[in-house]
């Protein structure tokens, strides 16, 4: 089979390699949507590392078509349609029997990261444990997106504990930040969106954004302020991942209220008594999910009827992988997706 690989400095390749085939507590999956990430960004810009590339993408969805020796029918079946918690850990610490395997004490495998063989391939081997079912009404592509970037805005929006009388401001418009103002929209809050794009802001009023800001001809602080009494947002979720914005995300919450830095990487600095101590703030990071919730965020969306498939607005075939990320590098559009099969 192919399987698109990274070959650094923005360097992508279509590479030969072997079906897999599963160990004992393994299963083999027919990959039908495989979701670009931002964070897919890191390995496509980053220099070359000298070692054998391994398939990328961690948004896996699709068929299950073969099974290791010791998985049961209980854990899987042929045909069952599942998406994948990406992760896989040693499995006996407290992080992963609560299904959190990405914090693993002994190192999780991320696949797709450069851990493990991703899913931008027709085929994939994962650990039976990390399958999570995909309701029947929900497509393909919403299960990728629901096993990375939107399961991300979900389970940030979910540790925040936003409620719907409140005002949550989602800094960053990219495919987690459309995410975030899509689904906090569907929990009755009052969405400000900003974004420096003027095609990803107006993806988000199309996501239930109620207001947009662009932070390069406005002061975010202050703008957010006027539209909320002078007092800041309730929550804000911070997916940018650049200074500047994570400042903002701290000064533009209320007194109380809670900022969530959900972007990997990038660095802040805050004046700690005035932005942070004598407002009583409360910040957080956020990364992914548990398995549990990510099929919690699957039920959400069957049962609100959430389009999460309008996220994508681009569709691609394995053979365009130079193509797809060229355009994900200039952070303009919505989600991108490759159908391997």
């Amino acid at each position: 089979m192919k399987g698109i690989v990274f070959l650094g400095d923005r360097e992508v390749a279509l590479h030969d390699f072997s079906d897999p085939a599963p160990g004992p507590r393994d299963v083999i999956l027919e990959i039908k949507a495989s979701g670009m990430c931002g964070t897919d960004l890191h390995a496509y810009r980053r220099a070359p590392s000298g070692k054998d590339p391994s398939i990328a993408g961690h948004e896996p969805c699709g068929v299950v078509v073969e099974l290791g020796d010791q998985v049961s029918d209980r854990e899987a079946k042929i045909g069952a349609r599942v998406m994948v918690h990406h992760y896989d850990g040693c499995g006996v610490c407290r992080h992963c029997k609560t299904g959190w395997s990405q914090l693993c004490d002994e190192g999780p495998i991320v696949y797709g990261s450069g851990q493990g063989h991703g899913a931008h391939a027709r085929y994939m081997r994962v650990a039976a444990h990390t399958l999570v079912p995909l309701p029947d009404d929900l497509s393909f592509l919403t299960g990728a997106a629901i096993s990375c970037g939107t399961g991300t805005a979900y389970g940030a929006l979910k540790r925040v504990g936003l409620e719907g009388d409140e005002t949550l401001v989602v800094f960053g418009q990219g495919p987690v930040g459309l995410s975030a103002t899509q689904f906090g929209a569907a929990m009755g809050a009052r969405v400000i969106a900003v974004e420096t794009s003027p095609e990803r802001r107006q993806l988000a009023l199309e996501k239930g954004a109620h207001v947009v800001l662009d932070p390069a001809a406005v002061d975010p602080v202050a703008a957010i302020r006027e539209l909320t009494h002078g007092e800041g947002a309730h929550k804000v979720i911070e997916t940018a991942g650049v200074p500047a914005a994570r400042n903002a995300a701290v000064k533009g919450t209320r007194k109380w209220g809670v900022a969530c830095f959900v972007a990997s990487g990038g660095e802040v600095t805050l004046d700690v008594g005035p932005d942070l101590t004598f407002r009583q703030v409360t910040i957080m990071g956020h990364w992914t999910f548990s398995k549990t919730g990510q099929a919690d965020c699957a039920r959400f969306v069957s049962d609100r009827n959430i389009d999460v498939d309008s996220l994508f607005t681009h569709q691609w075939t394995l053979d365009q992988g130079e193509e797809a990320y060229r355009l994900l590098d200039q952070q303009r559009t919505g989600k991108g997706v490759f159908l391997p099969s």
